[in-house]
C-alpha cells in the first residue's frame, strides 16, 4: 500500500511539474503572439491609428508586464511548494525506512533472546536430564513456535516492501522523462514525414514549405499550450470551488453548533425553570411563559434568518463563479456588471427584508432583556440571544458592505453615460448649425432694408468700424473656442482610455489563477522572426486563398457527386435486396429441378444400359436371322429379291447409324452431367469424411466411456481379490496363532506342575492377553462402522455411475436431434450459398466502386490537408491583421472552413463505409467458402450417421446392462468381504474412492457442459471445438484412471508385501516370546511391549487426525484461491470499464490529466499481474501439497510420516494463511482504489459538466461584448467623423463671414461712386444742392454750403449766368429725377434678382439632397447588383457543377441498371434453357420408354413366334418346307417393314419436336433482342434529348448573363455620366450659392450666438471634466479596497488550508499508526484463534487420552502391586543365593582388565558385594604383597552368581573400550535417581507433532539423545504418553546409530533394536548396593 501511494505521489508530482512546463511554454506563446500582434498593427497601420491608440497599447503592454512579474511570482511559489511536498514524500520514505530498522532490530532481538533461552533450556537439561522428558519442555516449545510464527510473518512483511520510497519517485520521474521524450521524437518523426509528403507533393517549394510546416508546428504547440493552460485554470477553479465548500461547510457546522448550544442552553433554562417553579407565584410562570414564546419565536427567525444566510452564500458562490469565469475572458465584465445589477437589487430587497426581520429580532431582544431584568435570576442567558442579534447584524452589515463593492463596480458603467453626453453634443451641434441658416436668410432681409434707409446708413458707417473690430474679436474668440474644444475633446479621449485602462485593470485584477513563465525575451525573437516570416508569406497565401477558391469549388462538385452516388448506390442496393430474394425463391426452385433432373439423367442412364443390353441382343437376334437367311438366298437364285433385301438393309444401317450419333451425343451429354455429379460426389464425399472423423471421434469418446466404465469394474475386481486373498491369509494367521496358543497353553500346562508362581503369571498374562483382545474387538466395531461408511460410498458412487449412464443416453438423444437440426441446418446453407454466390457478384461491382471511391479519396485527403494547413495559416494571419483584412477574404475563409468540415466529416463517413464494405466482402468470403465445406461435408453422410447411431444405442444399451449386472455382484461381494476385512486397509479405500470420486464428478461437469446446443453458426462452431476440447479431456481423464488403477494395484502389491513382512516378524516374536515365556521377566517385556503398542496406536490416530484437518484446510484454501480468483477476475473487469471511461475522458479533456491516469491504470495492472503470479505460485503450492498429502497418506496406513514433512506441511500451511491474508487485504485495498477511481470519475464529469456550461456561458457574454465593442467603435468612428465635418462646416462659415465683409466693402464702394457726378452739378445751384442734400452723405454738405457762399457772392457779377444756369439746372434736374428713377428700378431688379438666386439656391441645396441621396441609393443598388451578379454567377457555376456531376450519377445509375438488367436477363435465359433441357430430356425418356416397352413387345412376339414356327416346323418338316419358308420369309419382311416405319415415324418425331424447342427459342430470342433495341433506342431517344435541353439551358443561360452583364454596363456608365454631370452642376451651384451668400451680413448675429454656446459648452466641458476626475479617483479607490479586501480573503484561505494540511497529516499519521496497531493486533487474534482451534482440537484428543489413560493407570497400579507382592517373594526368596554366571564374568573381566586398572574393578567389585571403602583399600595394599590373600578372600566371600548383562546395539559399537570402563559407566547410569512421575496436567500437554517440540528435538546433541534412548526402554515409572515420542519410543533410529541403518523401528525385528535386558522399577531413594541386590534375587 505505501509503494503504491508513492507511485501515486511521485506521478502527481511528475505530472505537475510537466503541467508547469507546459504552462510555461504556452504563455510564452501567447505573449509573443499578443506582441507580434500589436507589432504588426503598429505597421500595417501606423498611418491610421491615432496617439491616444497608442497610448493605449502601451499601457496594455506596461499591464502585460505587472502580470508576468506576478505570475512568475506565482509559478516560483509553487515550485517551492512541489519541492516542500517532495522534500515531505522523502521524509515519509525515510521515516519508513526507519520503522523498518526499527522492525529489523526488534527481530534481532528476538532472535537473541531465542538463543539465549535455548542455551538456558541445553543448560538445564545438561544438569537435569531426567526434567527433560517431562514439563520443562512446554516453555521452550510455546516460545520457539511463536518466535517461528512472528519471525515468518515479519520475514514475508518485509520481502514484500523490497522498493524503497526514494527508488520507486526517482524510478516514476525515468520513466515520465522517457515518455516525454518518445512524445516529443514521436512529434518529430511526424513532422518530418509531413514535410517529406510534401516535397513529394510539390518538390519546387522546399523552402516554403519548411517554413510553413515549421509555422504549423509552432502553431500546434500553441494550441495544445492553450489547452493545457485551460485545463489547468479549470483545474485551479475547481480547487478553488473546493476551498469554498469547505469554508461554507465549516460555518453551517459552527452554526449548527451554537444552535445546539443555544437548545441546550434553553433546556437547562427550563430545568431551571421547574426547579424554581415551587417557590416563584403563579405571574412569575407565565412570565416564563411569555418569555420562552419570543425565545421560540427568536429561534425560528434565527432558523429562517440562517436559511437566508445560506441563500445569500449561495449567491456569493454564484457571483465567485461568475468571478472566475470572467477570468479566463478580459471582455466579460460589462455582461456581468449587467448581471450583478440585477444580483445587487435582489440582494438590497433581501437586506432590506433581514434588516425588517433584524428590527423585529432587536424589538424581540429589547422585551427579552426587559423580561431578563425582572427575572434574571430565573433565565441568565438573555446576553447569548443579544450576542446572536448583534452577529446577524454585522453579518448584515458585510452583506451591504458587499452590496457597495458591488455598487462600487457599477460605476464603471459610466462609459454609456459619455456616449450620451457625446450624442447631446452632435445633437446641440446640428441645432447650431440649423440657427446658423435661419440667420443667413435673416441677413439678406436686413440687407434689403439697407438701401431704403439712408440715413441709418450714414449712422451705421461709424459702427462698421466698431462691427469689424467685434469680428476680429470675435475670430479670435473663436479660434480660442476651437484650441479649447480640441483641447476637451482630447482630455476627453484620455479620459476614455484612462477608463478602458481602468476596465482592464479590474479585468486582471480578477486574473490571479492564469500562470505565466518567464520566456518572453527568447520568445520575442522567435515572434518577431516568425512575424517577418509570415508577412512575406502573406502574399504568398493570398494567392493561395484563390487557389484554395477553386480547389474548394471542385471538392463541392466531387462531394455533391459522391452525396448522389451514395443516394444512388443505396437505392440500388435496396432493389439488389429485392432482386436477391427474388433470386433466391429462384435459385431454390432450380435446385429443386436439378435435384429432379440428376434422378432422371439416373433412371436415362439405366434405361440407356439396358437399350444398350437389348440392342446387343437383337443384334445377335439378326445375324441369326441373316444366317437363316442366307442359306435359303443361297437356294434361291432371285437376284431381285436380294437387291430388295440389300436396300431395305441399308436403309436400315443408315437409320441405324443415325440413331447411334443420337445416342452418342446423348451420352456425351450425360457424361458432361456425370462429371459434374462426380465433382459434386467428391465434394459430398470429403464431407462425409468429416463426418466420419467426428463420427469415429465420438465413438472414441464412447469406447473411452466404456474403458473406463470397465477399468473401474476391474479395479473393483482386483479390489475383491485382494480382499479374498487377505481374508485367506487372515484365516492362516489365526490358525497359526490358534496353534501357538495351543502350544503354549501346553506348555503352560506342563510347566504348571513345576511352578505355581509362573501358573500365576502366565494367568494374569492371560487375562491381559483377554483385554488387549477386547480393545482389538472394540478396533475392530470401529473398523466395521468405518466399512459402512465406505459401504455408503460405493453405493453413492454407483449411483452417480447411473446417473452418468441416463446423462449417456440423454446426451445419445441429444446428438441424434442435432443430427435433425444439421440436416435442416444442411437445407438451409444450400440456399444461402446460392444467396452468396448473388452477393459475390454485387461485391465485385462493389469493389470496383471501392478502389475508384479510395482513389479520389486519396487525392481528397491530401487536398484536405494542404487546404487544412493552408487554412490555419489564414486564420491567424486574418485574426492578427483583423484591420488590414478585407470582409470578403473573411467570409470565403469562414466558408472554406465550414466546407473543409463538412469534407471532412463525409471523408470520415465514406472511409467508414469503404472498411464496412471490405469486412462485408471478407465476411461474405470466409461464409461462403465455410458454407460450401460445410454443404460439402453435410450432404451425404446423414443415412450414415443414423446407422453408426443406432448401432451406438444398441452397444451402449448392453454395455450398461452387463455394467449394471457386474455391479450388483460386485456388490455383493463388497457387502460379503467389508465385514472381514482387516484395519490397516481402511484409508487406501476411502482415498481412492475420493480420488475416483473427483474424477466421476470432473467427468460428469465435463458432460453436462456438453448438453446445452443453441442453432447459430458460431455456437455451432463452438460446439464442435467444445467437443473436441471434451474429447482431449476425456482422453486425459482415462490416462489419469489408468495411473490410478496402476498405482492403486502396486499400492496393494507393497501393502501385501509389507503386511507378510509383518506377518513373519510377528512369527519371530511369538517365537521369541514362547521361548521367554518359561523365565519370570516375561511378562514385563509384554508390558512394556503393549505399552508400545498402545503409544503407537495412538500416535498413530493422532497422525490420522492431523492428515484429515490438513485435507479440510487444503480443501479450504482451494475454495479461497478460487473465490480470490473470482474477484481478480470481476475487478479486471472493473478495470476494463474504469480504463475505457478514462479513454472518453481524456478525449474531452486533451490535457496533462491523461499521464495521472494512464500511471494509475499501469500501476493498478503492474499490481494486478504481481498477484497473478502469486496466484500462481500459491496454485503450484497447492498441489504440491496434495502430492505429499497423498504421498505422506500412502506411508502413514502402512506405519507411521517423517516428521520432517509434517514441519514442511505446517510450515507451508502457515505460509498460504499469511498468504491469504494479503491477498485479502490486497483485495480491500484494490476495491477502495477501484471505488475511489469511480468517485473520481464522477466528480471529474460532473466538474466537466459545470466547466462545459460555463465555457457557454463565457462564449455567449464574449460574443455579446464583442458585439457591444464593435458597436462602440462604429459610434467613436461616427463622432470623429461627425467632428471633423463640423470643422469642416467652421471653416466654412468662417470663409462665409471674409466673402460677406468683401461684399460690404464692395457696396461701399458702389455708393461713394454714385455720390461724384451729384457734387458737380451742386456747384452752380443752391437749389439743386438742397434738393439733392437728401441723396449724398455727410461729407457733401460742407462742400455744397461752401458754393452757396461763393455763388451768393458771385449773384451780382453774373446775373445773365444765372438764367442760363437756371435753365439748364430745369434740364439737370430732369435728368436727375430720370436717373434716381433707373437707380430705383436698378435696386428693385437687384432685389428681385437676390430673391430669384436665393430660391435657386433653396432649389440647388433640395435638389443637390436629392441626388445625393440618388447617388447613395444608385450606388448602394450597384454594389448589392455586383455582389447579386457574383452570387448569380458563382450560383450558375455550381448549378453547372451540379447538373454535370447529376448527368454522370445517372449515366453511372444507368449503367448499374443495363447491368443488373442484362444479368437479370441471363439468368431468365438460363432458368428457360434448363426448363427446355429438362421438357427435352423428359421427352427423350419417355420416348425411350415407349421404345424400350414396344421393343420388348416385339421380342416377345418374334420370340413367340419362333417358338410357333419351330413347332410347325417339327410337325411339318417333311412336306411343307417351302410354304415355311415364303410364309417365313412374308413374316419376317413385313415385321422389317414395320420396324422401319416405327423407327421413321420416331424420327420424325424426334426432329419435329427439336425443330419446336428450337424455333420456340430462337422466337424467344427474337423477342428479347426486339425489346433490347427497342430499350436501347428509348434510352438513346431520351439521353439525346436530355442533352439538347441542358444545351440549350446552358446557351439559354450564358446568353442571358451576357446580356445582363452588358445591361449592367451601360447602367454603370450611364450612372457615372450623371454622377459627372451632377457633379458638375453641384460645383456650379456651390461655387454661385458660395459668391452669393458673400454678400449677406446677418451671421455676425448668428456668430455672437455661437460664442455664447461655445462659452456655456466650455464651463460644462469643465465641470464633467471635474467629474470625470473625481470619479477616477472614486474607482482608484474602490480597486485599491477591492485588492486589499481579496488579498486577505487570500491569505485568511491559505492559512486555513495550511492548518487543515496540517491537520490532515496528523490525522492520516495517527490513522497510519492506528492501521498498524491494527494490522499486528488482527495478526495476534489470527494466531490466538488458530491456537485456539488447535487447542480445542488437542483438549478434545486429550480428554479422550485422559479417560483412556486413566483405565490404564488403574490397570498399572493393579500390576504394581502384583509385581511389588512378587518382588517382595523373589527377595525373601533369593536372599543369600550368589549367580554363578555373575561371578564368572566378573572374574574373567577382572583378568582381561589391563594391569593398572584392575584395582578399580576390584573396588567396584567391592562396593557390589557391600565390602566399605576403608576396608577395600586394605585389601588392596595388602594385594601388592601376593595374590593368595586376594583369591582366598575372593573366593571365601561366598558363591554368589550374577546374571549376565547383554549389551544393546549402541553399546557394540564400543567394543573396542575396557569391559571396566564400560561397567562404570553402567553403574554410573543406574545410580543416578529416576524422575518421579509426572502430574497429569492440561495446562501443561502439547500437541505430540508440535513444531517446537520437534525443534528441540533437532537442537538436542546426539549424546542426550542417546543417553535419554538408552534409558527409555529401562523407564516404567515413567509416563509414554505425556512424554514426547523420542522419549518413549524412537520411531526412527537416530542418525543411523544402530547396525541396521536409518529406518523405521517397527518395520525391524525387535531383538535388533531394543535392549533385551530386563527393564526395572527403580525407586529415587535406591543405592547401587540395592539395586545389586535387586540383580542377584533375579
Amino acid at each position: 500500500m505505501a509503494s503504491w501511494l508513492g507511485g501515486l505521489g511521485s506521478g502527481l508530482g511528475q505530472s505537475l511539474g510537466q503541467v508547469g512546463g507546459s504552462l510555461a511554454s504556452l504563455t510564452g506563446h501567447i505573449s509573443d503572439f499578443t506582441k507580434d500582434m500589436l507589432m504588426e498593427g503598429a505597421e500595417d497601420a501606423g498611418a491610421e491609428l491615432p496617439d491616444s491608440r497608442r497610448k493605449e497599447i502601451e499601457a496594455i503592454h506596461v499591464i502585460l508586464k505587472s502580470e508576468n512579474e506576478r505570475l512568475k511570482k506565482l509559478c516560483s511559489d509553487l515550485e517551492e511548494k512541489h519541492e516542500a511536498s517532495e522534500l515531505q514524500i522523502k521524509q515519509l520514505s525515510t521515516s519508513y525506512r526507519n520503522q523498518l530498522q526499527q522492525k529489523e532490530v526488534e527481530i534481532s532481538h528476538l532472535k537473541a533472546r531465542q538463543l539465549a533461552l535455548q542455551d538456558q533450556l541445553l543448560k538445564l537439561q545438561s544438569a537435569a536430564p531426567s526434567l527433560s522428558a517431562g514439563a520443562g519442555a512446554v516453555p521452550a516449545t510455546t516460545a520457539s513456535s511463536s518466535f517461528s510464527y512472528g519471525v515468518s510473518h515479519h520475514a514475508s512483511a518485509f520481502h514484500e516492501d523490497d522498493m524503497d520510497f526514494g527508488d520507486m519517485i526517482s524510478s516514476q520521474q525515468e520513466i515520465n522523462r522517457l515518455s516525454n521524450e518518445v512524445s516529443r521524437l514521436e512529434s518529430e518523426v511526424g513532422h518530418w514525414r509531413h514535410i517529406a509528403q510534401i516535397s513529394k507533393a510539390q518538390g519546387s517549394d522546399g523552402s516554403d514549405q519548411s517554413e510553413i510546416c515549421k509555422l504549423q508546428n509552432i502553431i500546434k504547440e500553441l494550441k495544445q499550450n492553450r489547452s493545457q493552460e485551460i485545463d489547468d485554470h479549470q483545474h485551479e477553479m475547481s480547487v478553488l470551488q473546493n476551498a469554498h465548500q469547505q469554508k461554507l461547510t465549516e460555518i453551517t457546522r459552527r452554526h449548527r453548533e451554537e444552535l445546539h448550544d443555544y437548545e441546550e442552553r434553553i433546556e437547562e433554562l427550563e430545568n431551571l425553570l421547574q426547579q424554581d417553579g415551587s417557590g416563584i407565584a403563579v405571574p412569575d410562570h407565565s412570565a416564563i411563559q411569555e418569555m420562552q414564546n419570543p425565545a421560540q419565536v427568536l429561534q425560528t427567525e434565527k432558523v429562517e434568518s440562517t436559511k437566508k444566510i445560506k441563500e445569500l452564500e449561495d449567491k456569493i458562490k454564484d457571483m465567485n463563479k461568475k468571478l472566475s469565469s470572467a477570468e479566463n475572458d478580459r471582455d466579460v465584465l460589462k455582461k456581468e456588471w449587467e448581471q450583478l445589477t440585477v444580483v445587487n437589487r435582489q440582494i438590497i430587497k433581501e437586506c432590506e427584508s433581514l434588516k425588517l426581520e433584524c428590527n423585529k429580532l432587536q424589538s424581540y431582544a429589547m422585551k427579552q432583556s426587559d423580561t431578563m431584568t425582572e427575572k434574571e435570576r430565573i433565565c441568565p442567558q438573555s446576553t447569548s440571544i443579544e450576542e446572536e442579534v448583534f452577529r446577524l447584524q454585522q453579518a448584515l452589515s458585510d452583506a451591504e458592505n458587499e452590496i457597495m463593492r458591488l455598487s462600487n463596480l457599477n460605476q464603471d458603467n459610466s462609459l454609456a453615460e459619455d456616449n450620451l453626453k457625446l450624442k447631446m453634443r452632435v445633437q446641440g451641434l446640428e441645432k447650431e448649425n440649423s440657427l446658423l441658416s435661419q440667420e443667413k436668410e435673416e441677413l439678406q432681409v436686413s440687407l434689403s432694408k439697407l438701401s431704403n434707409e439712408y440715413e441709418v446708413i450714414k449712422s451705421t458707417a461709424t459702427r462698421n468700424m466698431d462691427l469689424d473690430s467685434e469680428l476680429h474679436d470675435l475670430r479670435l474668440n473663436l479660434e480660442a473656442k476651437e484650441q479649447e474644444l480640441n483641447q476637451s475633446i482630447t482630455e476627453k479621449e484620455t479620459l476614455i482610455a484612462e477608463l478602458e485602462e481602468l476596465d482592464k485593470q479590474n479585468q486582471e485584477a480578477t486574473k490571479h489563477m492564469i500562470l505565466i513563465k518567464d520566456q518572453l525575451s527568447k520568445q520575442q525573437n522567435e515572434g518577431d522572426s516568425i512575424i517577418s516570416k509570415l508577412k512575406k508569406d502573406l502574399n504568398d497565401e493570398k494567392k493561395r486563398a484563390h487557389q484554395l477558391e477553386d480547389d474548394k469549388m471542385n471538392i463541392t462538385e466531387e462531394l455533391d457527386m459522391q452525396k448522389e452516388k451514395l443516394i444512388q448506390s443505396e437505392l440500388v442496393l435496396n432493389d439488389l435486396h429485392s432482386i436477391k430474394q427474388k433470386l433466391e425463391d429462384k435459385v431454390e426452385d432450380l435446385v429443386d429441378q436439378l435435384n429432379k433432373s440428376q434422378n432422371n439423367n439416373l433412371n436415362i442412364q439405366k434405361e440407356n444400359f439396358e437399350l444398350k443390353e437389348h440392342m446387343k441382343q437383337n443384334e445377335e437376334e439378326l445375324s441369326r436371322i441373316r444366317d437363316k437367311l442366307a442359306q435359303p438366298l443361297n437356294q434361291d437364285s432371285n437376284s431381285n429379291f436380294k437387291d430388295d433385301f440389300l436396300k431395305e438393309r441399308e436403309a436400315e444401317i443408315s437409320d441405324l447409324k443415325q440413331n447411334l450419333a443420337e445416342i452418342e451425343q446423348l451420352n456425351e451429354n450425360l457424361k458432361k452431367v456425370a462429371f459434374d455429379l462426380k465433382m459434386e460426389n467428391e465434394k459430398l464425399v470429403l464431407a462425409c469424411e468429416d463426418v466420419r472423423h467426428q463420427l469415429e471421434e465420438s465413438t472414441a469418446g464412447n469406447n473411452q466411456i466404456s474403458l473406463e466404465k470397465n477399468t473401474i469394474v476391474e479395479a473393483l475386481r482386483m479390489e475383491k481379490e485382494q480382499l479374498e486373498a487377505e481374508l485367506c491369509q487372515a484365516e492362516k494367521r489365526l490358525l497359526e496363532e490358534a496353534s501357538k496358543y495351543e502350544q503354549t497353553i501346553e506348555e503352560l500346562s506342563n510347566a504348571q506342575s513345576l511352578n505355581t508362581s509362573a501358573l500365576q503369571l502366565e494367568h494374569e498374562h492371560l487375562i491381559k492377553l483377554s483385554q488387549e483382545k477386547d480393545f482389538e474387538i472394540a478396533q475392530l466395531k470401529k473398523n466395521i462402522e468405518q466399512m459402512d461408511i465406505d459401504h455408503k460410498e460405493t453405493k453413492k458412487i454407483l449411483s452417480s455411475s447411473l446417473e452418468e449412464q441416463k446423462q449417456l443416453t440423454q446426451l445419445t438423444n441429444d446428438k441424434e436431434i442435432f443430427i435433425e437440426k444439421l440436416k435442416e441446418r444442411s437445407s438451409e446453407l444450400q440456399e444461402e450459398l446460392d444467396k452468396y454466390t448473388q452477393a459475390l457478384r454485387k461485391n465485385e461491382n462493389l469493389k470496383q466502386t471501392l478502389e475508384e471511391k479510395d482513389r479520389s479519396l486519396g487525392s481528397m485527403k491530401e487536398e484536405n490537408n494542404h487546404l487544412k494547413e493552408e487554412l490555419e495559416r489564414l486564420r491567424e494571419q486574418q485574426s492578427r491583421a483583423a484591420l488590414v483584412a478585407e470582409p470578403k477574404t473573411l467570409d470565403c475563409i469562414t466558408e472554406l472552413e465550414s466546407e473543409i468540415s463538412q469534407l471532412n466529416v463525409i471523408k470520415d463517413n465514406l472511409e467508414e463505409e469503404i472498411k464496412h464494405h471490405q469486412k462485408i466482402i471478407e465476411d461474405q468470403n470466409q461464409s461462403k467458402m465455410q458454407l460450401l465445406q460445410s454443404l460439402q461435408k453435410q450432404k451425404k453422410e446423414m443415412d450414415e450417421f443414423k446407422y453408426q447411431h443406432e448401432q451406438m444405442n444398441v452397444v451402449h444399451t448392453r454395455l450398461f446392462l452387463e455394467k449394471d449386472e457386474e455391479i450388483k455382484t460386485l456388490q455383493k461381494t463388497i457387502e460379503e468381504i467389508k465385514t472381514q476385512l482387516p484395519v490397516e486397509r481402511h484409508n487406501i479405500q476411502t482415498e481412492n474412492s475420493d480420488i475416483f470420486q473427483e474424477t466421476k464428478v470432473q467427468n460428469l461437469n465435463i458432460e453436462n457442459g456438453s448438453e446445452k446446443h443453441d442453432l447459430s453458426k458460431a455456437e455451432t462452431e463452438k460446439l464442435v471445438k467444445g467437443i473436441k476440447e471434451r474429447e482431449l479431456e476425456i482422453q486425459l481423464l482415462n490416462e489419469k484412471n489408468i495411473s490410478l488403477t496402476k498405482q492403486i494395484d502396486q499400492l496393494s502389491k507393497d501393502e501385501v508385501g509389507k503386511l507378510t513382512q509383518i506377518i513373519q516378524q510377528k512369527d519371530l516374536e511369538i517365537q521369541a516370546l514362547n521361548a521367554r515365556i518359561s523365565s519370570p521377566p516375561f511378562t514385563q517385556d509384554v508390558v512394556d511391549l503393549q505399552q508400545q503398542l498402545q503409544a503407537c496406536a495412538m500416535e498413530r490416530e493422532q497422525v490420522l487426525a492431523v492428515l484429515s484437518e490438513k485435507t479440510r484446510e487444503n480443501s479450504h484454501m482451494k475454495t479461497e484461491y478460487h473465490k480470490m480468483m473470482d474477484i481478480v477476475a470481476a475487478k479486471e473487469a472493473a478495470l476494463v470499464k474504469l480504463q475505457d471511461e478514462n479513454k472518453k475522458l481524456s478525449a474531452r479533456f486533451e490535457s496533462g490529466g491523461q499521464d495521472m491516469f494512464r500511471e494509475t491504470v499501469q500501476n493498478l495492472s503492474r499490481i494486478i499481474r504481481e498477484k497473478d503470479i502469486e496466484i500462481d505460485a500459491l496454485s503450484q503450492k497447492c498441489q504440491t501439497l496434495l502430492t505429499v498429502l497423498q504421498t505422506s497418506s500412502t506411508g502413514n496406513e502402512v506405519g507411521g510420516v517423517n516428521s520432517n514433512q509434517f514441519e514442511e506441511l505446517l510450515q507451508e500451511r502457515d505460509k498460504l494463511k499469511q498468504q491469504v491474508k494479503k491477498m485479502e487485504e490486497w483485495k480491500q485495498q484494490v476495491i477502495t482504489t477501484v471505488q475511489n477511481m469511480q468517485r473520481e470519475s464522477a466528480q471529474l464529469q460532473e466538474e466537466l459538466h459545470q466547466l462545459h456550461a460555463q465555457v457557454l456561458v463565457d462564449s455567449d457574454n464574449h460574443s455579446k461584448l464583442q458585439v457591444d465593442y464593435t458597436g462602440l467603435i462604429q459610434s467613436y468612428e461616427q463622432n470623429e467623423t461627425k467632428l471633423k465635418n463640423f470643422g469642416q462646416e467652421l471653416a466654412q462659415v468662417q470663409h462665409s463671414i471674409g466673402q460677406l465683409c468683401n461684399t460690404k466693402d464692395l457696396l461701399l464702394g458702389k455708393l461713394g461712386i454714385m455720390a461724384s457726378p451729384l457734387s458737380s452739378g451742386s456747384s452752380l445751384t443752391s437749389q439743386s444742392a438742397g434738393l439733392l442734400q437728401t441723396a449724398e452723405s455727410d461729407a457733401l454738405r460742407e462742400s455744397s454750403q461752401q458754393e452757396i457762399e461763393e455763388l451768393r457772392k458771385l449773384l451780382q457779377e453774373k446775373d445773365a449766368t444765372i438764367r442760363t444756369l437756371q435753365e439748364n439746372n430745369h434740364r439737370l434736374s430732369d435728368s436727375v429725377a430720370a436717373t434716381s428713377e433707373l437707380e430705383r428700378k436698378e435696386h428693385e431688379q437687384a432685389d428681385s434678382e437676390i430673391k430669384q438666386l436665393k430660391e435657386k439656391q433653396e432649389v440647388l441645396q433640395k435638389s443637390l439632397k436629392e441626388k445625393d441621396l440618388l447617388i447613395k441609393a444608385k450606388s448602394d443598388q450597384l454594389l448589392s447588383l455586383n455582389e447579386n451578379f457574383t452570387n448569380k454567377v458563382n450560383e450558375n457555376e455550381l448549378l453547372r457543377q451540379a447538373v454535370t456531376n447529376l448527368k454522370e450519377r445517372t449515366l453511372i445509375l444507368e449503367m448499374n441498371i443495363r447491368e443488373l438488367k442484362e444479368e437479370n436477363e441471363k439468368i431468365i435465359e438460363t432458368s428457360r434453357g434448363k426448363e427446355t433441357e429438362y421438357q427435352a430430356l423428359q421427352e427423350t425418356n419417355m420416348k425411350f420408354s415407349m421404345m424400350l416397352r414396344e421393343r420388348e413387345f416385339e421380342c416377345h412376339s418374334v420370340k413367340e413366334k419362333a417358338l410357333a414356327f419351330e413347332q410347325l416346323l417339327k410337325e411339318k418338316e417333311q412336306g411343307k418346307t417351302g410354304e415355311l419358308n415364303q410364309l417365313l420369309n412374308a413374316v419376317k419382311s413385313l415385321q422389317e417393314k414395320t420396324v422401319t416405319f416405327q423407327k421413321e415415324r420416331d424420327q420424325v418425331m424426334l426432329a419435329l419436336k427439336q425443330k419446336q424447342m428450337e424455333n420456340t427459342a430462337v422466337q424467344n430470342e427474337v423477342q428479347h433482342l426486339r425489346d433490347k433495341e427497342l430499350r436501347l433506342n428509348q434510352e438513346l431517344e431520351r439521353l439525346r434529348n436530355h442533352l439538347l435541353e441542358t444545351e440549350d439551358s446552358y446557351t439559354r443561360e450564358a446568353l442571358a448573363a451576357e446580356d445582363r452583364e452588358a445591361k449592367l454596363r451601360k447602367r454603370v456608365t450611364v450612372l457615372e455620366e450623371k454622377l459627372v454631370s451632377s457633379s458638375n452642376a453641384m460645383e456650379n451651384a456651390s461655387h454661385q450659392a458660395s459668391l452669393q451668400v458673400e454678400s449677406l451680413q446677418e451671421q455676425l448675429n448668428v456668430i455672437s450666438k455661437q460664442r455664447d454656446e461655445t462659452a456655456l459648452q466650455l464651463s460644462m466641458s469643465q465641470e464633467q471634466v471635474k467629474q470625470y476626475a473625481l470619479s477616477l479617483s472614486n474607482l482608484q479607490m474602490v480597486l485599491e479596497h477591492f485588492q486589499q479586501e481579496e488579498k486577505a480573503m487570500y491569505s485568511a484561505e491559505l492559512e486555513k488550508n495550511k492548518q487543515l494540511i496540517a491537520e490532515w497529516k496528523k490525522k492520516a499519521e495517527n490513522l497510519e499508526e492506528r492501521l498498524l496497531l491494527l494490522q499486528e493486533r488482527l495478526d495476534e487474534a489470527n494466531a490466538a484463534l488458530d491456537s485456539a482451534s488447535r487447542l480445542t482440537e488437542q483438549l478434545d484428543l486429550k480428554e479422550e487420552q485422559m479417560e483412556e489413560l486413566k483405565k490404564q493407570n488403574e490397570l498399572r497400579q493393579e500390576m504394581l502391586d502384583d509385581a511389588q507382592k512378587k518382588l517382595m517373594t523373589l527377595v525373601n526368596s533369593t536372599e543369600g543365593k550368589v549367580d554363578k554366571v555373575l561371578m564368572r564374568n566378573l572374574f574373567i573381566g577382572h583378568f582381561h582388565t589391563p594391569k593398572n586398572q584392575r584395582h578399580e574393578v576390584l573396588r567396584l567389585m567391592g562396593s557390589i558385594l557391600g565390602i566399605k571403602r576403608e576396608e577395600m583399600e586394605q585389601l588392596l595394599n595388602e594385594d601388592q604383597g601376593g595374590v593368595t590373600r586376594w583369591m582366598t578372600g575372593w573366593l571365601g566371600g561366598g558363591s554368589k552368581s550374577v546374571p549376565n548383562t547383554p549389551l544393546r546395539p549402541n553399546q557394540q559399537s564400543a567394543l573396542n573400550s575396557s569391559f571396566s570402563a564400560l561397567f562404570v559407566k553402567f553403574l554410573e547410569t543406574e545410580s543416578h535417581p529416576s524422575v518421579p512421575p509426572p502430574k497429569l496436567s492440561v495446562r501443561d500437554m502439547k500437541p505430540l507433532d508440535s513444531p517446537g517440540r520437534r525443534k528441540l528435538d533437532t537442537n538436542v546433541p546426539e549424546t542426550f539423545k542417546d543417553t535419554t534412548e538408552s534409558r527409555s526402554g529401562r523407564r516404567t515409572d515413567v509416563n509414554p504418553f505425556l512424554a514426547p515420542r523420542s522419549a518413549a519410543v524412537p520411531l526412527i533410529n537416530p542418525a543411523g546409530h544402530g547396525p541396521g541403518g536409518p529406518g523405521h523401528l517397527l518395520l525391524k525385528p525387535i531383538s535388533g533394536v531394543l535392549p533385551t535386558f530386563t527393564p526395572l522399577p527403580v525407586l529415587p531413594d535406591n543405592s547401587a548396593g540395592v539395586v545389586l541386590k535387586d540383580l542377584l534375587k533375579q
